[in-house]
């Protein structure tokens, strides 16, 4: 299995799409309770791969099968170095180290982009991969808001981790 990471291009915007909106319709790593538009996640799309905000894919055999973002954590101007970390991988190819690999280049990226100083991730409290793959890249635990969305019927929980960079 050849995972190539690599900046992402329009062309994976339908791919990327499949792949956010499955965790959508059937997880809990986001809070959307209806899946998006092709054009409702391309103005997500271009909203990155400028300043400090890469967009990265994971291709298997020419297919995008995960990827992961780093996008402005707030609009205010004071937090521009502050980004908000996403990964997804499509759930096929979850548990081959490609959330792994995507989170190495995407922290790779952070650390060498000198406007970037905080990654920060909002991580639903019952997902426990995404929990230890950010405990395992040096992210430090820092709060919880309790039961603060409302999915497939139950109160979630949400964690923020936040990594130094």
């Amino acid at each position: 299995m050849a995972v190539t990471i690599r900046k992402s291009v329009e062309s994976d915007l339908p791919a990327l799409l499949d792949i956010y909106n499955h965790e959508v319709e059937h997880g809990v790593a986001t809070f959307d309770l209806k899946p998006l538009t092709l054009e409702e996640r391309a103005v997500w799309f271009y909203e990155h791969n400028k300043e400090n905000h890469p967009l990265i894919t994971a291709e298997l055999d020419g297919k995008p099968v995960g990827y992961a973002s780093l996008s402005s954590f707030s609009s205010k101007a004071a937090y521009h170095s502050t980004v908000e970390l996403s990964i997804y991988v499509a759930p096929d190819c979850r548990g081959h180290r490609i959330g792994t690999l995507l989170m190495e280049a995407i922290l790779n990226l952070a650390k060498e982009d000198p406007e970037t100083h905080l990654v920060v991730s909002l991580i639903t409290g019952v997902n426990e991969p995404s929990i230890a793959l950010h405990k395992k890249y040096g992210f430090k635990y820092v709060g919880t808001i309790h039961e603060s969305g409302k999915k497939f019927g139950k109160w979630l929980d949400v964690q923020y981790w936040e990594l130094q960079v």
